[in-house]
């Protein structure tokens, strides 16, 4: 795709996308299902952390699924042979110039790929080639402004904005999840609907506080520790206090919130 990857792609990287999966499955994938026989792309399917859900969801379809990176693909493939699904088949490709024939799919599926992408207008316009009239595209993206927590602390937003900064001088945008509806728009979509998917999280849903403020978004935005301090976008003290304040937000008073945003569009008739 001619982007850079700000996560990396180091084993813990995978372990995070898995947790985030499984945690984040039924909010952000219980309402996508694709009819039998109908052929479905995944652009920049990763390890295969949503290619399980899809191939789950879906039986009947089709799906094949599309990364640039080979490595990720070799796990992916891994991933969905373990859990027994033979509905999905594997390409390595960039997203800017994949080598499918024009309107060739029925649907096509994008989940935390945009907010790689320096050109998210020009991918999508890219992609929509490939639907059939009226086929439908369905994007899922995170947006990092809408974390809010409690108790509040200004090193932990000042942390999450270190990740933010390294993701937009890597070509990519942390909060683009707002902006889904109009980069549709733009791109030549019909029937553009975004709906937000907030994750809430305290102490009486054990599962989110491990498998999302902990081990999803705290764990992310520690991961960047090395690059933030290298660019001099933080001191360590304060990186180091707003992810004891972040990990602070999982205890039995603290309170966790965060927003992603899901749209479906067409292909104009």
């Amino acid at each position: 795709m001619g982007d850079t990857y700000v996560h990396g792609y180091d084993p813990r990287e995978n372990l995070r996308l898995q947790d985030q999966a499984a945690t984040l499955e039924e909010l952000l994938h219980g309402d996508t299902r694709y009819p039998a026989g109908s052929r479905v792309l995944e652009a920049g399917c990763g390890v295969g952390a949503q290619t399980v859900t899809l191939a789950a969801n879906s039986p009947g379809a089709r799906i094949t699924a599309v990364d640039i990176s080979e490595s990720s693909l070799a796990q992916a493939r891994q991933a969905v042979a373990a859990a027994g699904y033979t509905n999905v088949d594997f390409q390595q490709g960039d997203l800017f110039h994949l080598d499918f024939t024009p309107a060739s799919f029925d649907h096509i599926f994008v989940c935390f790929v945009l907010e790689h992408l320096a050109q998210p207008v020009e991918a999508l316009r890219r992609l929509q080639r490939l639907l059939k009239t009226g086929g439908t595209i369905t994007v899922i993206e995170g947006d990092h402004g809408s974390a809010c927590f409690h108790p509040d602390s200004e090193a932990a937003r000042k942390a999450i904005q270190c990740q933010v900064e390294l993701q937009k001088r890597a070509g990519g945008n942390a909060n683009i999840g707002r902006e889904l509806y109009p980069l549709l728009t733009a791109a030549g979509f019909a029937s553009v609907g975004v709906s937000p998917r907030m994750v809430y999280v305290d102490s009486s849903r054990p599962r989110f506080v491990e498998g999302f403020t902990k081990k999803t978004f705290t764990a992310m935005i520690e991961g960047v520790r090395g690059p933030a301090l290298s660019a001099g976008l933080l001191d360590a003290d304060t990186f180091d206090a707003g992810i004891r304040a972040l990990y602070r937000t999982a205890e039995a008073d603290g309170v966790f919130c965060y927003t992603f945003f899901k749209a479906v569009a067409a292909k104009a008739q």
